[in-house]
């Protein structure tokens, strides 16, 4: 990219700021009319905001982003960090949860005027230390995630899970994962379903570790074998690695996928995948392994994927409500930041179990 311009090589002249009084000028109001319009305040009658926003729009007016700034103390920049994405970057990309709460945290802080800054997980305090940050939201952080500590020591508030509650400085949003869980695996004993499996990331974050002790519980209450997986990494291929772990049968216990197991009756007749997969593959896999789902096999998926109601069966999905996650975020976000809420408390969000034919036993 060049900056001469076809006339003899020249830079172009910079095409002037538009100014406020310009605007004004333009529409034949007052300076003082154009701003309440544009803000939203003031008595004006619909029409009037109308034509100065109309007008402002058109001459292509941005208020001087550097004096709201000073105005109001704050840079409106938000830094947001996908905590469980340190050792798999390119899969938090690939994430249909992540990427939904990605972009439904950055439409919502948007709307409500900030901007949000994307920091690569894992990075140190020195690779953002200069930034103008009011908040930091930390999505789904591993138990010895150091990057909250960081910020809460740069004087930053923290926007994160239930893991940072009591913090000073601190504030979360989560979703309530015993009920999820137990959602899943009632609707599961009520299809008559009485050896469910769990696969689960093997995960240090709060959400994994709240879902394979609600599964234990569970288990607990109804006298049934505790049967879990864990998947070592995140992907599509480690979770449909252990998934056929999990579709070999085999003793009941916590193992991690790669484990033997042997055919009969011991096989699985309902599978809860937690870890993140295409649900596509996961019904391929099921029938790999000679399941027909849901005769022999019931089926649910935490999984925020679209593809899962386009299946044959199309597959009952566990919604941990990604946009309801960030709406809730971005509001308590701007009670501490604008009207000063020191509220200890959080929000817990509630998931949604879509049910759909992979998990109903058909009769007659």
């Amino acid at each position: 990219m060049t900056t001469g311009s076809r006339h003899g090589g020249q830079p172009s002249s910079p095409t002037p700021r538009v100014r406020l009084v310009d605007v004004a000028r333009e529409a034949g109001l007052s300076k003082t009319t154009v701003s309440a319009a544009l803000n939203d305040t003031g008595r004006l009658s619909p029409a009037v905001r109308e034509k100065a926003r109309e007008t402002a729009r058109r001459m292509g007016y941005r208020p001087n982003a550097t004096a709201r700034q000073l105005r109001a103390g704050r840079a409106k920049l938000i830094g947001y960090v996908v905590g469980e994405a340190v050792d798999a970057r390119s899969v938090f990309l690939e994430s249909p949860y992540f990427a939904r709460l990605t972009g439904a945290t950055a439409a919502t802080a948007l709307r409500r005027g900030y901007a949000m800054v994307l920091l690569p997980a894992g990075s140190l305090q020195s690779e953002w230390a200069d930034l103008p940050l009011d908040a930091v939201v930390v999505t789904d952080p591993d138990a010895d995630d150091r990057i909250v500590d960081d910020v809460l020591a740069a004087g930053i508030p923290v926007f994160s899970d239930r893991s940072v509650e009591g913090r000073p400085g601190a504030y979360w949003v989560d979703v309530d994962t015993e009920a999820a869980v137990r959602s899943a695996l009632d609707h599961f004993h009520e299809q008559g379903a009485r050896r469910p499996v769990l696969v689960v990331p093997d995960s240090t974050t709060r959400f994994h570790t709240e879902v394979f002790a609600a599964h234990r519980e569970w288990c607990a209450e109804h006298g049934l074998p505790e049967r879990a997986v864990r998947v070592p990494e995140a992907g599509n291929g480690p979770v449909v690695r252990a998934v056929e772990t999990a579709l070999a049968g085999g003793p009941a216990g916590d193992r991690r996928e790669g484990g033997g197991g042997s055919d009969g009756e011991d096989r699985p007749d309902a599978l809860l995948v937690v870890a993140e997969a295409s649900p596509p593959l996961v019904l391929e896999a099921a029938r790999r392994h000679g399941y027909s789902v849901p005769d022999d096999l019931l089926l649910a998926c935490v999984s925020e994927d679209v593809t899962a109601e386009h299946t044959e069966p199309p597959v009952t999905t566990l919604s941990l409500r990604p946009e309801a996650i960030a709406e809730a975020g971005i509001e308590h976000l701007v009670r501490v930041l604008e009207q000063g809420g020191r509220e200890p408390a959080g929000t817990l969000v509630p998931t949604r179990l879509d049910v759909r034919a992979s998990s109903v036993r058909r009769h007659g």
